[in-house]
C-alpha cells in the first residue's frame, strides 16, 4: 500500500511539473504559433471550396508525423549532441528566408527567376483547371506538400524553443511535456485554419436563412473572409521572414547583439526594432539564396 502511494505520488508530481512546464512552453512559442497560423492558412488557401477540409486534415496528419520525427529526435540530440541543435534550425530559418523571398519576387520580378523556381505557365493551366472544375489532384499535393514542408521547419522551432524551457527537468518530464506541446499546437493551429477556410460557407449558410440578423452576419462573412484571407497571404510571407531571420539572428553571435542593441536604443519601440530587424534580416538572406539557387539552376542548364 506504501508502496502504491509513493507511486501516485511520483505519477502526480511529474503530471504537475509536465503542466508547469507546458505552461512555460506555450508561452515561450506563443509568437511561433501565430506565424504558424497565418502561413498555413495562406498554405491551404485556394483549392476547391469542397476540397479544403481535406486538405487541411491530410496537412494536420502530415504535422503530427513531423512532430512524431521533431520530439524524439530533438530528445537525443539534446542528450547526446545539443550543439548541433542550433545549426539544424538555422538551416530550416534560411530555408523559410527562400521561400519567402522567392514569393516576393515570383510576385514583384517573376522575369528575374528560372523556369524552374517560376514556371508561370504550369501556374495558369493550373488556376484554369481550377475555375474549369477539373481534377486538381496534382495541385493538392503540391500544396499539401509545401505545408507539411513549412510546418516541419516551424515544428522544429516550437520543439527546440519548448526544450530550451526544460533544461533542468529530467527525461521523462521533457518528453510529456513536449509531446503535450506538440498535441496542443498541431490541433489548436489545424482547427483555426479549417475555421478560417470554411469562414466564407459559413457566410454563404447564414445569408440563406430566413433571419434577418442570420442575413446580416452571413454577408459580414461573406465580405470579411476573401480580406481575412488576402491578409493571411501577406501575413504568412511576412512570417517567413520574421522567423527565419529571426532564427538566423540569433544563431549569429554578431547579429544578435547588433538586434539588442537596435533594440535598447528604441526604448518602447524596441520589439517593434527588433522584428522589422529580424524581418530585413530574413528578406536579404533570403535573396542572397535565392540568387545563389538562380546561379546554380543557369549552370545546370548551360550543361546540359
Amino acid at each position: 500500500m506504501t508502496s502504491l502511494l509513493i507511486l501516485l505520488d511520483d505519477i502526480a508530481t511529474v503530471l504537475d511539473d509536465v503542466s508547469i512546464l507546458t505552461k512555460v512552453a506555450a508561452k515561450k512559442t506563443a509568437g511561433v504559433l501565430g506565424d504558424d497560423l497565418a502561413l498555413n492558412a495562406q498554405q491551404v488557401a485556394g483549392v476547391r471550396a469542397d476540397r479544403e477540409l481535406a486538405v487541411v486534415w491530410a496537412v494536420a496528419k502530415g504535422s503530427f508525423v513531423n512532430k512524431l520525427i521533431l520530439v524524439p529526435t530533438a530528445l537525443v540530440i539534446s542528450a547526446i549532441a545539443p550543439i548541433l541543435i542550433t545549426p539544424l534550425l538555422m538551416v530550416g530559418g534560411a530555408f523559410l528566408c527562400f521561400e519567402g523571398s522567392e514569393k516576393v519576387l515570383h510576385q514583384f520580378a517573376p522575369k528575374l527567376l528560372p523556369h524552374d523556381l517560376d514556371d508561370e505557365e504550369a501556374h495558369q493551366a493550373r488556376l484554369e483547371a481550377n475555375a474549369e472544375g477539373v481534377n486538381l489532384a496534382e495541385l493538392e499535393k503540391d500544396k499539401i506538400k509545401g505545408a507539411i514542408r513549412t510546418d516541419f521547419i516551424l515544428s522544429a522551432e516550437i520543439v527546440v524553443i519548448s526544450l530550451g524551457t526544460m533544461t533542468n527537468a529530467n527525461l521523462m518530464t521533457k518528453t510529456f511535456s513536449l509531446s503535450a506541446i506538440a498535441i496542443i499546437m498541431t490541433v489548436g493551429v489545424y482547427g483555426l485554419v479549417a475555421l478560417i477556410v470554411k469562414m466564407d460557407d459559413v457566410g454563404y449558410h447564414l445569408a440563406n436563412k430566413p433571419n434577418a440578423g442570420s442575413q446580416k452576419m452571413g454577408h459580414l462573412l461573406l465580405a470579411f473572409a476573401p480580406k481575412l484571407m488576402k491578409f493571411l497571404s501577406i501575413a504568412g510571407t511576412l512570417a517567413m521572414f520574421l522567423v527565419g531571420g529571426g532564427i538566423l539572428v540569433h544563431g549569429i553571435g554578431i547579429l544578435h547583439h547588433q538586434a539588442e542593441h537596435l533594440a535598447h536604443l528604441s526604448g518602447v519601440f524596441g520589439s517593434l526594432t527588433e522584428n522589422l530587424y529580424n524581418g530585413l534580416v530574413g528578406f536579404i538572406a533570403g535573396c542572397l539564396i535565392v540568387a545563389v539557387v538562380v546561379m546554380f539552376q543557369k549552370l545546370k542548364h548551360k550543361k546540359h
